[in-house]
């Protein structure tokens, strides 16, 4: 199996999450997003929702609300809301033995690299997707790509292909990086602006 780095991948999306809500601008949650039907907030709601089915696929329980139709649950803090769905992740995460085969996730039950790598392209991308947004200069590490693209090879294209939810693969030059690689083949224009 392709190594995705387990849970310090996890670790690296949920740190660039919190670092990308807690430096958004106070009157730039209304703004658009590379998600062309969502603003930032939506965004976020979306995220916070999806990481809340990661945890709670392992610990039992369902989210809050459908994560394509979040409801907009957000205090007047998103961070400290946020950090708390991030803690609950990781403690789940963290309590799973490193050999598991077959962890419960929203996507069905992955190998545990696989399943913290799923989580992690969902926070990592939705965090990418509000830092352009919001005009922040946090773009997705090298590294957080690399540990990501194993499980999107493994996975995107049959959720794309099923259910519809990454845009078509876009090209990118030769010689592009990571990240930018892997934000193409996720359906999203790495050089996207307001």
């Amino acid at each position: 199996m392709a190594d995705t780095r387990g849970f310090e991948v996890l670790t690296g999306a949920h740190d660039y999450l919190r670092e990308v809500v807690a430096g958004v601008p106070a009157g730039a949650w209304g703004a658009a997003t590379p998600c062309s039907e969502w603003t930032a907030r939506q965004v976020l709601n979306h995220a916070r929702i999806d990481q809340q089915g990661y945890g709670l696929a392992i610990t039992g329980g369902r989210p809050d609300s459908d994560p394509f139709h979040p409801e907009d649950a957000l205090a007047a803090d998103p961070s400290a809301q946020l950090d708390e769905v991030l803690r609950m992740v990781a403690a789940a995460y963290a309590g799973l033995p490193a050999d598991s085969e077959a962890v419960p996730t929203p996507l069905g039950p992955l190998p545990l690299p696989f399943a913290a790598a799923a989580a992690a392209m969902d926070a990592a991308v939705h965090a990418w997707d509000i830092a352009v947004a919001t005009g922040q200069d946090l773009p997705l590490t090298e590294e957080l790509a690399e540990g990501i693209r194993p499980l999107a090879d493994h996975l995107v294209d049959h959720l794309r292909d099923s259910y519809q939810v990454f845009a078509p693969a876009r090209q990118v030059p030769a010689g592009a990086g990571q990240a930018e690689s892997l934000l193409a083949f996720l359906g999203r224009d790495p050089h996207w602006k307001p």
